[in-house]
């Protein structure tokens, strides 16, 4: 019995001992954004050492290039173009479709500029009125205070998100 585990510990660390160098990694050099183990390649190109670990580089793909919409040179941004199979929207309905969603927004941008006055109103610069349940330096009273704070804040964001959706439609006519 004991033979046969000091067997089996021997072959353990024999296996151990072959798949080290298996392991091990060559000398790696960076090269900007590019890794060589190659050190003739590293001199020529001024690459750095990379200590301290192990590197693993996986070799990504290069994006492919859509074919171009349209051959005109109008201008700079993505032009995105719906699929041949898609339906096609009247223009007049566009418009109404448009038209709707500029009052939707015009709507909820009356609501959040109401609710911030509303809690601006509430915070009073920072010293809100305290409830008969607070006392004047109750913890109660201070997470009021930045619960206050947050909400305006969230509401500010709201706001401001808002005003650029409505920036995005096109102009009514």
């Amino acid at each position: 019995m004991t033979t046969a585990f000091i067997l089996s510990v021997a072959a353990a660390a024999t296996l151990l001992a072959a798949a080290t160098p298996a392991m091990a990694q060559d000398r790696i050099y960076r090269c900007g954004n590019e890794y060589t183990n190659s050190s003739a390649s590293a001199k020529q190109r001024d690459c750095k050492l990379v200590e301290g670990g192990n590197v693993t580089v996986i070799q990504g793909t290069r994006p492919s290039t859509a074919p171009q919409a349209g051959s005109g040179g109008g201008g700079g941004g993505n032009v995105v173009t719906a699929p041949p199979s898609a339906p096609r929207i009247d223009t007049g309905e566009q418009r109404a479709r448009d038209s709707d969603a500029r009052a939707i927004l015009e709507g909820e941008l009356r609501r959040a500029e109401a609710r911030q006055a509303d809690l601006l109103r509430e915070y009073a610069n920072g010293t809100p009125e305290r409830l008969p349940n607070e006392t004047p330096d109750s913890q109660k009273y201070r997470d009021r205070v930045a619960e206050l704070k947050a909400s305006i804040a969230r509401n500010d964001g709201d706001i401001a998100g808002i005003k650029r959706e409505i920036a995005r439609l096109p102009a009514s006519r």
